[in-house]
């Protein structure tokens, strides 16, 4: 699996500083956290609701291997509002895990564009199952699609 290792000087607070090394996670554990933080209609299987922070901030913990000593990184300080991470350290963090695990622009815009957020539950209503057999996203946005041939 992919590994990626980020030295954190004091740019985010003496606290951070340290070596933090993150890995790839299966994607078996990918599918629980989001499904773990997603509700669907019973009736119809669509989304009803996901709590994005929750799914990176997961996320992020589920990459995290190794951080310093002091453990500075936890679930709970990812999901603070109050005396969270800094906004820079955290967005650091949620790159590298969604470069890591390969989430595609669609998925990292919507877990990530908080002023979009309403109208991203919607669109995911619309398209909330919408994935090929071979696991690629399909984007609805206009954009060219890129085509894969899977010989069965």
């Amino acid at each position: 699996m992919r590994t990626e290792i980020v030295e954190v000087r004091d740019e985010y607070g003496e606290e951070y500083k340290g070596k933090y090394v993150f890995q790839e996670i299966s994607w078996a554990k990918r599918s629980r956290i989001i499904q773990k933080h997603t509700k669907y209609s019973q009736s119809t299987g669509q989304v009803v609701s996901s709590d994005y922070v929750a799914i990176q901030a997961e996320t992020i913990m589920a990459s995290l291997k190794e951080q310093p000593e002091h453990k500075p990184i936890t679930l709970e300080k990812l999901l603070d509002e109050e005396n969270g991470v800094p906004i820079g350290l955290g967005e650091l963090f949620s790159r590298i895990a969604n470069r890591l695990n390969s989430l595609s622009a669609e998925e990292t815009r919507f877990l990530s564009d908080k002023s979009a957020e309403a109208s991203l539950i919607q669109q995911s209503q619309s398209i909330g199952s919408a994935k090929s057999s071979v696991g690629q996203s399909q984007n609805y946005e206009g954009s060219q699609q890129k085509q894969s041939s899977n010989s069965s």
